[in-house]
């Protein structure tokens, strides 16, 4: 099976309760971020956060979306993790995806970190077979040593980062989807979690990355997609620089 993401007229919608008519001067509202407030077809309110969303993503493709904060970036990350269904248009995501949206979705605190390693790589579809055969590895690479056999609420902000990042780069992923490119723990830990995400992304076959670097989209990606109030209002080509995060 080959990887492919292809979007044809997607669109998202959220609808708004209990909101007033009397709150909308006009039936469609532009705002300066965001998708648009406008009415659906049951003259229900609801924002329109992603609109006509059209492209085809296959191997070799890695894919920078750019554009300000609201302009719709982490909600077509997210339908393309499956997290939003779309309510328009038809969505297709061929390939064992990893997403890296939140690193620590899913765990509990009440429990410890080896049995949170089995929750996080579970909610990421491995059997408990293919998670057991990880779990030492992703163990020795966190360096928290007994505290994985203590509960995660024990743990500080940066322990529970380590943890979450060892687990979602454990796998093997056809297409990975990042909000930003992740930056974990201090000065000599970041250095080796920087090489794995490298080579965590360099093995996927597509990328989809949103980010409000330019520069770093430039020396990564072979498309950039500019995004504003839902919609892509810009496609291009673009020869990548060449980048490597452990640098």
């Amino acid at each position: 099976m080959t990887a492919h993401i292809i979007a044809k007229n997607v669109g998202v919608e959220f609808p708004i309760f209990n909101s007033s008519h009397r709150s909308l001067k006009k039936s469609i509202l532009n705002v300066s971020t965001g998708g648009r407030v406008a009415k659906d077809t049951k003259n229900h309110v609801v924002v329109r956060a992603l609109e006509d969303i059209n492209f085809e993503f296959y191997p070799g493709d890695r894919v920078g979306l750019v554009g300000h904060n609201g302009s719709g970036k982490t909600t077509l990350l997210r339908a393309l993790s499956g997290v939003y269904t779309p309510t328009e248009g038809q969505l297709d995501v061929k390939g064992n995806l990893a997403t890296l949206l939140d690193i620590g979705l899913g765990m509990d605190g009440e429990a410890s970190g080896f049995e949170n390693i089995r929750i996080r790589g579970l909610l990421m579809g491995l059997t408990l077979e293919e998670i057991d055969a990880k779990t030492d590895e992703i163990a020795a690479f966190t360096e928290l040593g007994e505290y994985l056999n203590m509960p995660m609420r024990t743990y500080s902000s940066g322990m529970l980062v380590r943890l979450g990042f060892a687990v979602s780069t454990s796998i093997n992923a056809d297409i990975v989807l990042m909000d930003e490119w992740l930056s974990v723990g201090d000065a000599d830990f970041q250095k080796k979690a920087s090489e794995r995400l490298n080579k965590f992304v360099d093995a996927a076959s597509i990328l989809v990355i949103a980010s409000h670097d330019m520069s770093l989209v430039e020396k990564t990606c072979n498309k950039i997609i500019r995004m504003e109030h839902g919609k892509m209002v810009e496609v291009r080509d673009h020869v990548p620089t060449g980048f490597d995060a452990s640098t």
